[in-house]
């Protein structure tokens, strides 16, 4: 069956820097576009970034555009989330997805989500 299992997240102080990791099995990886969502609590989802097929193409939202830095291994089937300079804001479950173009919102497959907390 078709999974996406995240991991990576946790508590770290606002400044600091984490890496998501996101394992694909039971779909073509390589195939999907992917994204990083995530939820803060009490809030709707938010789009943070997107990774086209083979990683040519990456967008990002203006909340995070020069601190995060989307990445793929096609090889691996895994999907990565830099995230430097993290700040108190960026507190939230985040999400991986796949989808079949650059909307999210139309995503095929979703994670369970992994915590990050940025204390201040």
């Amino acid at each position: 069956q078709v999974q996406l299992v995240e991991s990576g997240g946790g508590l770290v102080q606002a400044g600091g820097s984490l890496r998501l990791s996101c394992e694909a099995s039971g779909f073509t990886f390589s195939s999907y576009w992917m994204y990083w969502v995530r939820q803060a609590p009490g809030k709707g989802r938010e789009w943070v970034s997107s990774i086209s097929t083979v990683g040519l193409i990456r967008y990002y939202a203006d909340s995070v555009k020069g601190r995060f830095t989307i990445s793929r291994d096609n090889a691996k089937n895994t999907l990565y989330l830099e995230m430097n300079s993290l700040k108190p804001e960026d507190t939230a479950l985040y999400y991986c997805a796949g989808g079949h173009d650059s909307s999210w919102s139309r995503y095929t497959y979703w994670g369970q989500g992994t915590q990050v907390t940025v204390s201040s």
